[in-house]
């Protein structure tokens, strides 16, 4: 990732749990992220996508179609980008990382959901599903310091005085 280019006062690094906190926090609370492959040419290759998931360990999990192009995709180059935005608590995340296909019946099952049966009438046992898991590996978030009522309070006052607000917080995170 691009080191920050935030000041001091709002550049906060997380690493380990408090990055994997971040990332399930902002991974479950946005619920569906662009989901970006590489084909070895720009631009890439980037799809809305449901995340099923965002596990202990920061995980990130979906369901795919074994004939998609994304599931093509990630067998050429298993180098992946996840962009979330969460615009209703000014949450936005970005991820690196690499993604692995999976057709076990238990992956199956434990990632199932009724409103799947759009995308895959045969259910669990559509021969057509697969369960994506990203592993996140680096990636840099951008939040609020205050939560939203706050931060729009400030960002109102400031522009009704002229000063410049610090409401914002950014930073790395490495899982």
């Amino acid at each position: 990732m691009k080191k920050s280019t935030a000041s001091p006062d709002n550049s906060k690094n997380l690493n380990h749990s408090p990055a994997v906190e971040k990332i399930r926090k902002l991974g479950t609370s946005a619920r569906v992220c662009f989901f970006g492959t590489s084909t070895g040419q720009l631009p890439l290759e980037v799809r809305p996508m449901t995340v099923q998931d965002v596990d202990v360990i920061g995980n990130v999990w979906f369901l795919s179609a074994r004939s998609s192009t994304l599931n093509k995709d990630i067998n050429r180059n298993p180098r992946v980008q996840l962009l979330f935005a969460n615009t209703g608590d000014s949450e936005y995340l970005n991820l690196l990382g690499f993604a692995t296909i999976h057709d076990s019946k238990d992956f199956r099952e434990k990632y199932w959901t009724p409103i799947a049966k759009a995308w895959f009438p045969g259910g669990v046992n559509d021969p057509e599903l697969t369960i994506i898991r990203v592993q996140p590996k680096e990636g840099h978030y951008w939040d609020t310091v205050y939560g939203k009522a706050v931060t729009l309070l400030m960002v109102a006052i400031g522009a009704v005085t002229g000063k410049a607000t610090d409401v914002a917080v950014q930073g790395d995170v490495k899982p």
